[in-house]
């Protein structure tokens, strides 16, 4: 008897560490999988987008993205009969996050993409990462191994043979670059003060007041210079169907995913994973608008992808000295 205890007892602490083993991998896993999700619905939103464009103006469009997007977490907190609590001392770096993103950074993303096609938009905004670094580490103090660093640039380096033809040319318009370009600024500020907020709430209610705040920073654009597009929209169902998904998936989701990376694995590796946008906005542009995928973009998507894999090993190399 004493032996079959001793053998229950053996084969309980057996699963047990099993378990324990399969959490740990999970848990690691987790915030890798859920800011890939995020970059798959932000690289389909340019689809989603565009189609919206020709029936809304931009700042009209992000408007009401954000509206459904507010439904969407009341519906959630009062299904979890979730309380919402904001300390005082708090509200400033709300404000400045909600300023930075979602109006900034929309800001620049709809005017950008109203001007320039779907995949050079998403190539642009994937240059993300290769600023973050440097405010990280000034602001942060995050830092990056080489082997990081060595992903990141072969992560780029596919985005350039994706964009760039054999005769170097590349062509869009310059007003649109320099609102993608304001975009990319916007994220990276946006980044350095989420992460801080991080520490202090979850990401659903962090995305929740950032968005409610957007609503209140964009009405006086659509009431004031977008005004009068509001008295011709047009209105069909494909639209509309585009803008709710932009609401929930875009605005709502993606954006929870990737507050849930930062905070588990740091702003710099968060937005690494942005690199891989271009690549989902390629595949479905091919897939959802006929787009050709040339060798070239099969050639860059398989650095991309190898690019972020490597950005995200923990093998240490050497170590970076702090200037």
């Amino acid at each position: 008897m004493q032996k079959l205890n001793s053998l229950a007892k053996k084969i309980k602490f057996l699963l047990l560490s099993q378990l324990k083993i399969k959490f740990v991998k999970n848990t690691y896993l987790k915030p890798h999988f859920l800011t890939l999700l995020a970059m798959l619905f932000w690289g389909i939103s340019y689809i989603w987008s565009k189609e919206v464009f020709n029936y809304l103006e931009p700042a009209t469009t992000v408007w009401f993205r954000l509206i459904i997007s507010v439904l969407f977490f009341l519906g959630y907190f009062r299904w979890k009969r979730q309380k919402i609590h904001i300390k005082r001392e708090h509200w400033g770096l709300l404000i400045v996050a909600s300023f930075f993103n979602p109006f900034l950074y929309f800001i620049g993303e709809s005017y950008g993409l109203q001007r320039v096609s779907p995949t050079i938009s998403a190539v642009i905004i994937s240059t993300i990462p290769l600023f973050t670094p440097v405010f990280a580490f000034l602001f942060l103090k995050e830092r990056l191994k080489p082997l990081n660093i060595l992903g990141l640039f072969i992560s780029f380096a596919g985005i350039l043979i994706m964009i760039i033809d054999r005769t170097l040319g590349f062509t869009a318009s310059p007003v649109g670059i320099a609102f993608l370009f304001l975009a990319v600024f916007s994220a990276i500020v946006y980044g350095i003060v989420l992460k801080k907020l991080t520490y202090s709430y979850d990401a659903v209610t962090i995305v929740f007041i950032q968005n409610l705040m957007g609503i209140l920073f964009f009405a006086p654009i659509v009431f004031g210079i977008e005004f009068e597009g509001l008295n011709t929209i047009e209105w069909h169902v494909s639209w509309l169907v585009s803008l709710v998904l932009l609401g929930v998936f875009a605005s709502s989701l993606a954006f929870v995913f990737f507050t849930y990376g930062v905070h588990k694995l740091g702003i710099t590796k968060s937005n690494i994973y942005t690199n891989i946008i271009p690549v989902f906005t390629a595949i479905f542009s091919f897939v959802i608008i006929g787009e050709s995928i040339t060798f070239d973009k099969l050639v860059g998507i398989a650095c991309v992808i190898f690019g972020v894999l490597l950005s995200q090993s923990k093998k240490p190399i050497g170590k970076i000295k702090r200037v």
